[in-house]
């Protein structure tokens, strides 16, 4: 086997050890994720509403399926379960969701929501960046005609990789201990959808402080970690076979407030890992999103 395809398969089999994490509660026997730094995912709006996943020689029924140029088959074990505290999962009295402000300067995030509430299929199941990708490039052909990439800056380029190859590879917080991940901004890594998109130029970075005072638009993208030290170990590069950190990435719909009208929850979209009750602060350690510009 050439050195140049061991380095690939190796690429893609640390893509897809990262996002075990978050794959969907709902069983099945198996389900087949493509992964890679050239990546596309390509869904499909049905009459009825329905978002499906199109891949090529899948059935577009498929929502687990990633279309590439050089596809790896990668088998994704399903029944990870939802390790957060469950405490609070119900809505409380006292609580009022707030309502979603579609007026966010960005058609790409006015039609990501528009597309999740008018589904009648909101948890799809599969992977988290599998649908929380397929959501954004769907959204952003149905704006433009096209996926994001041939949009995509030259200057986003690097030594190792082409424009679309590092807007995967810090879309899916592809951490190695090589050059090739260390090469792309450290500011940007570990980051995930919102490092991507905000270092294309197609949106703007929020923090842990800014999500939870507020500053989220519906349609925002996110990228959370359970564990701040396991954070700072992909920012850095690791060796994620033996590290197996937790992240999972989603989209924001809209604020839960409580009666005085603070902030104690987020309602979020994403293949029904934790779509089902809202998101707390104490939930995960590290929050990153990006408003949507675009």
């Amino acid at each position: 086997m050439s050195k140049k395809l061991i380095t690939y398969v190796t690429f893609i089999s640390l893509i897809g050890i990262i996002l075990l994490g978050c794959s969907s509660t709902k069983k099945s026997k198996q389900e087949i994720v493509l992964y890679g730094p050239n990546q596309n995912t390509v869904q499909d709006n049905g009459s009825n509403g329905n978002t499906t996943t199109t891949a090529h020689g899948y059935s577009v029924h498929n929502h687990d399926s990633i279309t590439q140029n050089t596809a790896e088959l990668i088998p994704i074990p399903t029944e990870a379960e939802d390790s957060l505290a469950q405490s609070g999962t119900t809505a409380e009295e006292n609580e009022i969701e707030s309502q979603a402000n579609l007026d966010s300067a960005s058609p790409v995030a006015e039609k990501i929501v528009e597309n999740y509430l008018n589904s009648e299929i909101k948890e799809p199941g599969g992977h988290c960046l599998t649908v929380s990708k397929g959501r954004f490039e769907q959204a952003y052909k149905e704006v433009y005609g096209h996926l994001p990439y041939q949009d995509l800056p030259v200057s986003m380029a690097s030594k190792f990789y082409t424009p679309k190859q590092v807007f995967n590879s810090l879309y899916a917080s592809a951490s190695d201990v090589k050059m090739e991940w260390r090469s792309l901004p450290e500011e940007y890594r570990g980051k995930g959808n919102a490092g991507a998109i905000t270092y294309a130029g197609m949106g703007t970075l929020v923090d842990t402080s800014g999500i939870w005072s507020g500053q989220l638009k519906p349609g925002a993208l996110m990228q959370v970690w359970r564990y701040k030290e396991d954070y700072e170990k992909v920012v850095q590069g690791v060796d994620v076979k033996k590290l197996d950190p937790y992240g999972h990435s989603f989209i924001f719909i809209s604020y839960l407030r409580d009666e005085n009208n603070e902030i104690v929850g987020l309602k979020i979209a994403d293949q029904g890992f934790q779509s089902y009750r809202p998101l707390r602060p104490s939930d995960y350690e590290v929050w990153w999103a990006v408003n949507l510009s675009i």
